[in-house]
C-alpha cells in the first residue's frame, strides 16, 4: 500500500494518527451568547493532561487517521461529530501540527487509538470559550501607578 503525502505537509501521510474533540464553545453577537459544537484537532500534551482530569470544554475526543479528516486540501468532518458540528478555525493546518505532536510522542496514541471515542472527561462550561470574543482595551485598564514611581527621590 502507498502512503500518500500531503503537499502541504510532505512528512506527514493519511495514516498518520490524530486525536479529534468535539468541543462546547460560544459565539457573541449583538449580546446574545449561543452555543455551538465544534470539532478540532488535540495534541498529544494536551490529550495526556485531559485524561488525567482537567476541565475541559471537550465532551468526546476520537481517535482517528488524518486520511480521515483531511482529504487533499479539505477538511473532512468525522462521521461522529453530527450534522450541527463546525470547524474550527485552520483546521487542516492545525490537524497537521497536531499529527506531528504524535510522531514525536508515539506513546500517546495508545491512549484513544484509531476507530475508539473516550468521553469519560472531566466535561465542564465553567470558563466558557468564546470564539469571536474581541478585547477592548480602554484607558481604566491601565495599571496605575504613584505619581513619584518615575522620579528620582
Amino acid at each position: 500500500m502507498t502512503l500518500t503525502a500531503y503537499s502541504q505537509a510532505a512528512d506527514l501521510t493519511t495514516e498518520d494518527y490524530v486525536v479529534i474533540g468535539l468541543a462546547t464553545c460560544y459565539t457573541k453577537e449583538d449580546g446574545e451568547v449561543s452555543e455551538v459544537t465544534i470539532a478540532e484537532p488535540v495534541p498529544s500534551a494536551y490529550l495526556e493532561a485531559v485524561l488525567k482530569g482537567i476541565p475541559t470544554s471537550y465532551r468526546s475526543l476520537h481517535g482517528t487517521t488524518l486520511g480521515e479528516v483531511v482529504a487533499g486540501d479539505r477538511p473532512q468532518m468525522i462521521a461522529e461529530a453530527g450534522a450541527a458540528v463546525q470547524f474550527c478555525s485552520d483546521f487542516k493546518d492545525r490537524a497537521f501540527a497536531a499529527a506531528r505532536t504524535y510522531q514525536s510522542r508515539p506513546s500517546a496514541q495508545a491512549l484513544v487509538p484509531v476507530g475508539t471515542q473516550y468521553t469519560d472527561l472531566n466535561y465542564s462550561t465553567e470558563k466558557k470559550r468564546v470564539l469571536n470574543a474581541k478585547t477592548i482595551v480602554s484607558p481604566e485598564d491601565n495599571v496605575k501607578q504613584h505619581e513619584y514611581t518615575h522620579k528620582v527621590l
